[in-house]
């Protein structure tokens, strides 16, 4: 049974409550930084309805797709099967405070992983840097201010790059950092409205 203020419970009721259709969009900050990166073994955390993993898959990365929300997973298999790149993307289920996938990738994303109900973020952020193989590329992107039509509340603080940087507590000597800042992106709302937001951005390579 799943707890009500639990995270499986909370993006439950979200993507029942949503349309299941792909944005057709994927992040910003994988186009600005993995487009020219050779494709290989890519996780990303927290899929949604899958725009991230279908474009990646779409580049020729072979995919492990995760979230806690079942509705999500399902959403996204669709939207894979739509894009014709079901057969690169292996989705699963997982509350990843609790589970994790297993293995190495040359690419771990950590996109908008947040949560307004109680998460383990840097738990899981620790985690994901330890999934990354050598040479590998792991962003963390999150969010720096909110738009308009936001759940968030209008006086939410929002961590500086550089505190999720020293909150991931790495080994400097085994990391080179690609990109650790803020980063100006036109986001669209469900309704088609755009406003200018920020992103925090954590983008860094094993060494």
């Amino acid at each position: 049974m799943q707890e009500e203020n639990s995270p499986q419970a909370f993006w439950e009721r979200h993507y029942q409550g949503v349309s299941p259709k792909s944005s057709g969009r994927p992040s910003a900050v994988l186009t600005n930084f993995v487009a020219q990166r050779q494709p290989q073994r890519a996780l990303e955390l927290g899929c949604a309805k899958g725009d991230d993993a279908v474009w990646l898959a779409g580049q020729g990365w072979q995919v492990t797709a995760v979230d806690v929300s079942q509705t999500a997973l399902d959403y996204a298999r669709r939207n894979a099967e739509a894009a014709g790149v079901e057969g690169r993307i292996s989705f699963a289920k997982h509350d990843l405070s609790q589970s994790f996938p297993a293995g190495e990738f040359e690419l771990v994303c950590a996109v908008f992983l947040e949560s307004p109900v109680e998460f383990s973020r840097i738990k899981v952020l620790r985690r994901a840097a330890e999934a990354v193989a050598r040479k590998g590329l792991l962003i963390i992107a999150s969010h720096g201010s909110i738009a308009p039509w936001s759940w968030a509340e209008p006086d939410t603080e929002f961590p500086a790059a550089e505190e999720v940087l020293k909150d991931l507590d790495l080994e400097s000597s085994g990391w080179k950092e690609v990109f650790v800042g803020p980063s100006l992106r036109q986001a669209t709302g469900p309704g088609g409205q755009t406003a200018q937001v920020t992103d925090t951005l954590v983008i860094l390579e094993r060494i």
